[in-house]
Order: structure tokens, then sequence, then C-alpha cells
């Protein structure tokens, strides 16, 4: 008996991983399965919900959230080391308040997740910093600007390897006055 409960056990585990893999991409490549991988995802994006709240009710001006950032998991995959775009729900949380919300992404890789969760919206204008080419994930190309209502809330500012903290300075301060 209890070696038939132990096999169904390793069964429905092998199941279950099978279909993480297929459906959302976890266990595979820069996702891989770690134990406390849910309960580390909880956190990141509780965290993180938890922080926009705040913000919300204005018992805090300022909130972040070291073990989030976690902008290239999509709405069903994991991707970039990230399985839950803590990023993400932050924005949705504040928009129940806020007409509209800036996100600024100075990760030095595109923040594919975060973009394309609001590709499509004009209540999100999303601008990111980047090093572009042949670099992970390989998106956040400057012709990316968005789709329908989103056109144009979307910012790419693609970068070569390289750039030095002066240069970089000076083009942002220059991006950023504009999307003020």
């Amino acid at each position: 008996m209890e070696a038939e409960i132990r096999e169904q056990a390793q069964t429905s585990s092998a199941i279950s991983l099978a279909t993480a893999r297929e459906d959302f991409k976890v266990g595979e490549n820069d996702c891989p399965c770690f134990s406390g991988m849910f309960e580390f995802s909880q956190i990141s994006a509780g965290a993180s919900l938890d922080a926009a709240i705040k913000l919300n009710h204005r018992s805090t001006d300022i909130a972040i959230n070291w073990a989030g950032g976690l902008h290239h998991a999509k709405k069903q995959e994991a991707s970039g080391f990230c399985y839950v775009n803590d990023i993400v729900l932050a924005i949705l949380e504040l928009l129940k308040y806020h007409n509209r919300v800036l996100y600024i992404d100075i990760d030095v890789h595109h923040g594919d997740g975060v973009e394309e969760a609001f590709y499509t919206t004009n209540r999100v204008m999303t601008v990111s910093f980047h090093r572009y080419g042949d670099f992970f994930p390989g998106t956040g190309d400057l012709k990316e600007t968005g789709a329908g209502e989103g056109l144009g809330y979307s910012l790419n500012v693609p970068l070569k390897k390289g750039i030095d903290d002066t240069t970089y300075f000076n083009i942002y301060q220059t991006i950023m006055e504009e999307v003020r």
C-alpha cells in the first residue's frame, strides 16, 4: 500500500512537472524548478503588491521590493529566471487608484514581460533602457512602440554594449525630460 502511494505521488509529480514545462516553460533553461519556488514567487509578488497597496493608500511615499523586478515573466510563460511578473501585478494594483502609471526599466535587459502586458493600453507607459542586439531577451527594438490604444506608450531605448556612465546619464536625462 505504501509503495503504491509513493508511486502515485511520483507519477503525479512527474505529470505536474511535464505540464509545467510544456505549458509555462518552468523547468527549462533559465527557469529551473527548485525547492521553495512557489513560496519564493508568493513572497516576491506579494511584496510588490503590498508596496503598491501602501502607495495607493498613501501610507508611504517610497516602496522598494528588493526581491522583485522580475520583468521577463509573461502571462503564461516563465522566462529569464522570472516565474511571476511582480511588476505587472503591482502596476495593476496601482491602476485601481491612478489613471496612468509610468514604468521605467533601467535593467540591462529589456523589460519584455511588462511591455507585453501593457502594449495595447494608454494607461501604462513603459520606458526601457537596455542593452540590445545579440543579448537576452532579444526584444526592445526602437520600433516597438505599442499597438492600438497603446501606440506610443512603449518607449525602448536600445543601447550598445560598453556605454559609460556619463553617456548613459545624458541619454536617460534627455529621454525622461521628453517623457515628462
